[in-house]
């Protein structure tokens, strides 16, 4: 196939954050498929194209940024969805597969689509707009009115649906259960974590405040909806039941100078928790290799537990066990293997309790190293879910909105019954 693929985030492995996109367009074209990916550069003052893997990327110049404001970001938003739709339909292809976030990807994935008589595909990272209303980015009824329209519009737009968890596919279902949706979570990439182990140990002996303490890692996003303060509020608990354990933070974000703020008056910057700039992808593998468990917070929003942390399944990959403070699948996964822990979202102190104890706990943390290990190999594994990937998007292609849609919707649901990880 010919697939043009709309991302406006899509990352490298020379960059930092996410590489889905990355990793499932390197193995289309690796399968002989033909793929455009449109993304935006937030760095740019031109276009450019570039080739990445045999991926051909069309990166457009629209800035962003995690700290920009609410209302900056729908400007971002907007202005990627006017380049990149003349980008799309200038290109020929048989399928179009939009990511979101932002949703509004859909907009040039269905104009281009309709440009050349060729499916969409759309797939959703995140509930919307159920999680920007939970988190007060959508406060007027009007913006709520229009981003339900929009939803509703780029759902009934697309021959298929991936959804990155149960959660997310639920909700979907439920609010519109003639839409066939697929669930593919976020995986592991047991290949790029193979020597995870040999380079924490290179990272341990050349970095003095870690040595051979404890480490709990923290490698994200440090946005308003991360709610890493409370790594900040635990490494201080930490600091009188276990001042050897450290707590390193690594990402950017619009809370970054907060969680600095905050480490600073609590006393316990560059003490026991140190606070890091972004590394690469390909750079990250050290520090999962390093740490001895992987947190991935939330602030209190259950909506929030629909989400598919791509933190969570690198942790897997390298075999370390992952601490969350919030409910969902990926708490109800880490209880029912033993994967980790599922800290109190509101309780600090007994977060910390939790974690010195587990940390001391030999026994208890290879039971849990192997637990994640099992996940990646067993259910997670990103060779595994591209098979899926690939499935949705060939029968997508194949098929035709009138006649096998409703035996699709069918047999998307079975697939979301016996999925790998629902």
């Amino acid at each position: 196939m010919r697939i043009t693929y709309i991302h406006q985030y899509f990352k490298t492995p020379a960059m930092s954050g996410g590489t889905r996109s990355y990793e499932f367009a390197r193995r289309l074209v690796e399968r002989g498929h033909e793929v455009h990916m449109i993304t935006g550069d937030p760095d740019a003052d031109r276009p450019r194209v570039t080739r990445e893997a045999g991926i051909v990327v069309h990166w457009l110049p629209v800035p962003y940024s995690n700290a920009m404001s609410y209302r900056r970001r729908l400007r971002s938003f907007l202005g990627f969805v006017g380049r990149s739709a003349l980008v799309a339909g200038r290109l020929r292809h048989d399928l179009v597969l939009a990511t979101s976030t932002p949703l509004t990807v859909a907009i040039p994935g269905v104009w281009a689509a309709l440009r050349r008589r060729v499916p969409m595909v759309l797939e959703v990272r995140d509930v919307w707009p159920e999680l920007p209303i939970a988190l007060g980015a959508l406060t007027s009824p009007v913006s709520r009115w229009a981003a339900g329209r929009l939803e509703a519009w780029a759902y009934h737009r697309s021959e298929q649906v991936i959804a990155l968890s149960p959660g997310m596919a639920a909700s979907i279902r439920r609010r519109f259960p003639d839409v066939p949706v697929t669930v593919v979570p976020n995986s592991s990439d047991r290949e790029l974590f193979a020597g995870a182990d040999r380079a924490g140990a290179v990272l341990r002996r050349e970095t003095p405040w870690l040595g051979d303490r404890p480490l709990v890692l923290y490698a994200g996003t440090l946005g308003l909806a991360n709610g890493v303060d409370y790594l900040v509020r635990m490494a201080a608990q930490l600091a009188d039941i276990d001042p050897e354990v450290r707590v390193a933070v690594i990402g950017d974000g619009r809370m970054r100078d907060g969680v600095r703020d905050l480490a600073v008056e609590l006393g316990v910057l560059d003490r026991n928790l140190f606070l890091l700039d972004p590394v690469s992808k390909a750079g990250v593998v050290a520090f999962f290799g390093a740490c001895d468990l992987a947190a991935s917070v939330f602030v209190d929003v259950p909506e929030l537990g629909a989400n598919s942390p791509n933190k969570v399944f690198d942790a897997f990959a390298a075999g370390r066990p992952v601490a969350v403070n919030h409910g969902g699948w990926v708490a109800d996964l880490i209880t029912e293997t033993g994967a980790g822990l599922v800290l109190p979202p509101a309780d600090t102190a007994a977060a910390a309790a939790a974690v010195a104890g587990f940390l001391g706990d030999r026994e208890a943390c290879r039971a849990a190293r192997a637990a994640a290990y099992a996940l990646a190999r067993d259910r997670f594994d990103r060779d595994l879910l591209f098979e899926d990937f690939e499935r949705v998007l060939a029968e997508s292609q194949l098929g035709s909105r009138t006649g096998a849609r409703a035996g699709r919707t069918a047999a998307s649901s079975s697939r979301i019954h016996i999925s790998r990880a629902s």
